[in-house]
């Protein structure tokens, strides 16, 4: 039982701290992260914390403590839960004011939890594939902050799962941009191709790491927009995320991808994702 939290500067036993004017709470002021964990390490931890600091200012809150603190303390809780392979999920709220739409005054803290939870590798799914849907995407302009606000997210993953599918892959008018909880690519005569890094699309950890990858296989991306049409004529399509790691997709609402099985380039970014953890 993982029952270890990090409340502000504490590690603490888990429980209900929550203040009933927490602004994360009442308005989803804040910004969090999700660090996946191998064999009792966090995975790509300065990458995470480098985009924490990103989101922070992006929505003008000021971090509690320094980020090189904050790593430590994320390690720490690792150790004190005895987590060997999950996530941490951590958030930071503007803190706890009485409920007015602006900021509230310089005496109000910002609010950090942090808590782990136990994950199995989807070994499976990114070995075999899975299925997906399309959905349009109804989300704000600014989904470049990793922000509390996540509704129109979670709407459009229960409609993925309604659906006996991993994912919804969310298109604005037509163009794709990302999925519910993860990033796309598609490969269409051996290069690849993915919606550009700006507001329309949060630019994942791992995503991030991807294009490192390829780089070294010596795999050509594209950060271009592309439409639905060109996205199901794809020869593949996977996606990325924190603990998703690399999944290939097979079939999109009716429309099967490809050969409707993984991919070669695919399963050569999987094998060079997975040594980075498997090799230690």
């Amino acid at each position: 039982m993982l029952t270890k939290m990090l409340y502000n500067d504490r590690i603490v036993e888990r429980e209900s701290l929550i203040n009933i004017e927490d602004r994360g709470y009442q308005f989803g002021d804040g910004i969090y992260e999700v660090i996946g964990v191998y064999d009792g390490e966090p995975l790509m931890l300065d990458e995470h914390m480098e985009r924490l600091e990103r989101s922070a200012r992006e929505v003008r809150l000021n971090l509690p403590s320094a980020i090189s603190d904050l790593k430590n303390k994320l390690v720490d809780l690792v150790a004190a839960n005895g987590l060997g392979e999950g996530i941490i999920y951590m958030q930071v709220s503007r803190g706890a004011a009485p409920r007015w739409h602006e900021f509230p005054n310089h005496d109000v803290s910002p609010v950090t939890v942090a808590y782990t939870r136990a994950e199995e590798r989807m070994t499976d799914v990114e070995n075999e594939g899975a299925f997906a849907i399309l959905a349009e995407d109804i989300r704000w302009l600014r989904c470049d902050i990793k922000t509390l606000n996540l509704l129109p997210n979670v709407l459009a993953k229960q409609m993925a799962v309604e659906n006996n599918a991993i994912e919804a892959i969310l298109h604005r008018n037509g163009t794709v941009t990302e999925a519910s909880a993860s990033n796309v690519f598609i490969v269409k005569g051996g290069q690849l191709y993915t919606h550009p890094s700006n507001n329309f699309i949060l630019n994942g950890i791992t995503r991030k790491k991807v294009f490192q990858l390829c780089d070294a296989l010596n795999l050509k991306i594209n950060e271009v927009t592309y439409s639905t049409d060109e996205l199901l004529d794809a020869d593949e399509v996977f996606i990325t995320a924190t603990k998703l790691d690399v999944v290939p997709i097979l079939k999109i609402d009716d429309h099967v991808i490809g050969l409707g099985k993984p991919g070669k380039i695919t399963r050569r970014i999987l094998q060079e994702f997975r040594s980075l953890y498997l090799d230690k």
